[in-house]
Parts: structure tokens; C-alpha cells; sequence
């Protein structure tokens, strides 16, 4: 069996090295020749296989390798809810329970959301947390205590404002699924901070998730067609984010479960 591992071509670290260099590994060890190839290489290439291990975010280029016939995991469609806050937060309304969250209107460009920022604060109370839609490892996300402050993280890009979970400040739990199976869990914490992530100096430990955390993990996953997911789980109760490609090694550091060879046996199945 053949697969194509894609990743950005712009993207480029020593940490991104070894995750593209573990999963071509892990390929290898399930029976899997896993090519190694950049979204901007597969814009201009004709190269096929049995399917496409899709470890980025370019919904463009993850789509038109659907539209190419090729089986492309995670699908473009469960990429793109997933990179953007707000679309994750709405797909999963009604079918999860998340933390009172308000997605920004829409402008085009610099506006004045002095009316929506102050009904806001009004409605979900301060501190609020401040998230623009796109971002990862923590970036862009902000906890806001005045309406000033809010407004000072104003940056013309699509944003939302989210209730402030007292109960989970610098703490969260992170379940990978894959195959609508939990693979593995850790609760992150960071005493310095009221994100959790890893990232931002915060520490884990391995964590066996209650059945409710995994149901809504499970859920979570299957709502938005992921095959293979991190979904973060605030006070046991709330989903707070939904990751299309998680960072797995971390996972693999603090809990000791290898969930790659689980993400291709699961792909191998699928097809």
C-alpha cells in the first residue's frame, strides 16, 4: 500500500521535521511506502496513491486532491470546521456541550464592533476569552477582563468571544480519537497561564478520560467526519477545541501510546 504524507511547504522547523520523519517511520512499520511531499508540490503534480495523509490545513489543496479521486484523510471538509473556531463551534452547537461562545459579524476589514463587543461582555460576562478563528498551539487566544481590552486585540481577522471557564483556568484534558475509538488521553496544566497548552509552558501528565469526557470526544470527532482527532475538554463537561492534526508526539511523550500506527491501521481499513 501507498500513501502520500502532505505537509506545508512553508512551515519549516526542526519539530516539524521529526513529526513528518516519525510518521514516515510509523508508515513504514504498518506495511505503508509513505511519500513525503509539500501542498505546493501537489499543485503541480500528478502523483497518486492509495491515499493522502493529510497533515496540514490548505483546505484548497486538500480538496482538490478529492477532486482527483483520491481518498484524502482527514477529509477537506473536516479540515476546514476544524481550522476555523467558529465553524467548529457551529457545527458542534446542539450536538455537544461548549462554552457559551459568540461568533464576530462579519466586516471587510477595520470596523467599529463597539455595539457587538459590549453586548457581548454583557452576555457572557467578564473576563471573556478573546479567540481569533484561525490559530494553533494557543496563539491568538486571549483572556480579556475589560471591554478595552477586547478591543485592543482587534486585528481585521475573523475573531469570536467565548465564556471564561473558572473552574478550568490553565487546565484541560486532550483525548485523541481515531476510528471513533479513544486512543489516548493527558490533562495539560499550566499554573502561569489559563491556556494549557504545551506550547505555552504548560505540563502533562497520562490521563484516563471518565465516559463522559469520551463520549463527548467520540461525538465531537464523528460530528465533524474526522477519522483521527484531538479534541480538548475543559472541567470534564465542555468541549472547548476540536484539532484535525494534533501534535502526536507530545502524546506519544507523556502518555507512552504510539497513536500513529493506530491512525494507519485505521486508514488501511477505511479503504
Amino acid at each position: 500500500m501507498t500513501g502520500i504524507l502532505v505537509v506545508n511547504a512553508y512551515l519549516k522547523s526542526e519539530k516539524f521535521d521529526v513529526l513528518h520523519r516519525y510518521l514516515t517511520a510509523a508508515a513504514g512499520e504498518s506495511g505503508i511506502e509513505l511519500r513525503l511531499r509539500t501542498n505546493e508540490e501537489m499543485l503541480f503534480s500528478e502523483e497518486t496513491a492509495d491515499f493522502v495523509l493529510f497533515w496540514d490545513k490548505d483546505v484548497n489543496c486538500a480538496r482538490l486532491l478529492e477532486n482527483r479521486g483520491m481518498a484524502v484523510f482527514n477529509s477537506a471538509r473536516a479540515i476546514a470546521l476544524c481550522d476555523d473556531k467558529a465553524k467548529t463551534y457551529l457545527a458542534l452547537e446542539g450536538t455537544v456541550p461548549q462554552p457559551k461562545t459568540l461568533t464576530a459579524p462579519l466586516s471587510f476589514g477595520a470596523a467599529d464592533y463597539t455595539v457587538f463587543i459590549e453586548q457581548a461582555a454583557a452576555q457572557l460576562g467578564l473576563p471573556l476569552v478573546y479567540k481569533e478563528c484561525y490559530g494553533s498551539f494557543g496563539e491568538q487566544v486571549y483572556l480579556c477582563r475589560t471591554v478595552e481590552e477586547i478591543k485592543a486585540h482587534l486585528s481585521g481577522k475573523p475573531f469570536l468571544l467565548q465564556e471564561y471557564i473558572r473552574e478550568a483556568a490553565g487546565e484541560d484534558v486532550r483525548i485523541e480519537v481515531v476510528g471513533g475509538k479513544v486512543a489516548a488521553a493527558m490533562k495539560r496544566r499550566n499554573p502561569a497561564d489559563f491556556r494549557s497548552n504545551i506550547t505555552n509552558g504548560g505540563t502533562a501528565q497520562p490521563y484516563e478520560p471518565t465516559a463522559q469526557e469520551a463520549a463527548l470526544a467520540v461525538q465531537a470527532c464523528e460530528t465533524l467526519g474526522l477519522d483521527f482527532g484531538g479534541v480538548d475538554i475543559l472541567d470534564g463537561r465542555l468541549v472547548c477545541e476540536v484539532n484535525s492534526n494534533a501534535h502526536i508526539i507530545n502524546l506519544k511523550n507523556v502518555t507512552g501510546i504510539d497513536v500513529a500506527p493506530l491512525i494507519f491501521e485505521h486508514l488501511k481499513k477505511s479503504l
